[in-house]
């Protein structure tokens, strides 16, 4: 546990959460919707439905964060609930594919949305955001807060700009836009391209859970742990309809569909090419605190992993100044390796997939929480929010299981090298 000293605020925890949500998610995932899904309100629907699960989940996690006390979010909880080998595959997922691939995607998004420039911003760019990053997380507490705050200020602040120009500025007439409002969306929600589309929304609203990681450095952790994990999570809900709305609303089908920068195809529309250059650059920017949000919690969960497992050891480690460094470049080595082998939209779809089932996992714990020992919700009523969050989770694990194998069993391998990986651990610990 930390000392009061090297604590955070709940604004800062709130910063986390918003920084750890908006990301590659969003500016990347509406033209993959689009090529199944067109009706304006099926997509509408499919934020909200992802606002309300990501809000459960919250709901679920700020009562887990204060049951079990301390760092380690997931790790703690299934641990301590079921087997240490669930513990150990949730750090290991963490460690390779939840922290990891986010940092990648995100890095890869930074390229995508910097190539409107003649400068060829390829895998060597994204490689160095990550690493300077990591650099930037390395010296202190104090230090991480002040420079991740400030991108998640420009973040922050870049979004609400952009949403007011979006709603305020006219549609671009010669172009055309995406918006369609009939009554197709009763078809499209029952067919499996709307559950597949859900596990893209549910990974942009990953980070949600994230404060619940660092609840040992959170000051007044009963009461500044809901507080940030729900306000972040209300506030990006928002954010995120709006900002597909704008996008729906200056930009046509054929623009979209299909694309991932549809941010930037949006914003050369609205403002045209030289203004539409700048925001491509502002959602670089703050694809920055992304990056910083995503090392800074699975550094923290990592550690946690690696204290009670000989294999991974050398991972908790701090520095002087109390920073799990060697955990923090070890996320950055592996976003690297993520990004040299594999495709945007591979890595987006197993990614998913996999935290998926793990926040699943996850959150079904929840439901061994002893009634007297909860600190926040008292009622049986609380049991609506892990069950509706399991109902809408199998859904969707099982349309995106079913069309999209190839990424799926990706995923799966993972996890079974985990297995392989914890058998070999408890083995060395034995033989010690």
């Amino acid at each position: 546990m930390s000392t009061s000293t090297h604590q955070i605020g709940w604004k800062t925890a709130v910063a986390i959460v918003v920084s750890n949500m908006i990301g590659t998610g969003i500016f990347t995932t509406l033209g993959f919707q689009l090529v199944d899904i067109t009706n304006t309100y099926s997509i509408f629907l499919l934020w909200f439905i992802g606002g309300i699960l990501a809000l459960f989940g919250a709901f679920c996690y700020a009562e887990l964060g204060t049951y079990f006390k301390g760092n380690g979010g997931d790790f703690i909880y299934l641990k301590e609930t079921y087997h240490p080998v669930l513990g150990y595959l949730v750090s290991w997922i963490s460690l390779i594919i939840g922290f990891s691939s986010p940092v990648a995607l995100a890095a890869l998004a930074m390229s995508k949305y910097l190539s409107v420039f003649d400068f060829s911003f390829g895998t060597p760019f994204s490689v160095v955001i990550i690493f300077l990053v990591a650099i930037s997380l390395s010296f202190s507490l104090k230090g991480s807060s002040r420079f991740h705050n400030f991108f998640t200020i420009i973040k922050i602040a870049f979004i609400i700009v952009l949403i007011i120009l979006g709603v305020m500025l006219s549609e671009p007439k010669e172009v055309g836009n995406s918006l369609h409002f009939s009554n197709s969306w009763k078809n499209e929600i029952m067919l499996p391209a709307f559950a597949t589309s859900l596990v893209f929304v549910t990974y942009s609203y990953t980070g949600w859970n994230s404060a619940s990681y660092i609840a040992g450095e959170i000051k007044d952790v009963k009461k500044s742990l809901p507080k940030a994990l729900i306000v972040g999570t209300v506030f990006v809900t928002i954010c995120y309809i709006l900002v597909n709305f704008i996008m729906l609303k200056h930009a046509p089908l054929h623009q979209l569909a299909g694309k991932e920068d549809v941010m930037g195809e949006a914003a050369n529309n609205m403002l045209g090419i030289s203004f539409g250059k700048i925001v491509n650059v502002f959602i670089a920017l703050q694809l920055v605190a992304t990056i910083s949000g995503y090392l800074w919690v699975g550094s923290r969960l990592t550690q946690a992993f690696a204290k009670e497992n000989h294999l991974w050891k050398f991972l908790s480690i701090n520095n002087g100044k109390g920073i799990p460094v060697r955990a923090i470049f070890a996320h950055a080595v592996i976003a690297t390796l993520i990004i040299l082998t594999g495709s945007f939209k591979e890595i987006f779809v197993y990614t998913s997939f996999i935290l998926q089932l793990f926040a699943s996992l996850a959150i079904s714990t929840a439901f061994f929480l002893k009634k007297e020992k909860r600190t926040i919700f008292k009622s049986n009523l609380f049991y609506i929010f892990p069950s509706v969050f399991l109902i809408f989770s199998v859904y969707i694990l099982y349309f995106t299981f079913v069309n999209n194998p190839k990424e799926s069993l990706i995923g799966l391998a993972i996890v079974a090298l985990g297995i392989v990986l914890y058998l070999i651990d408890k083995k060395l610990a034995k033989e010690k």
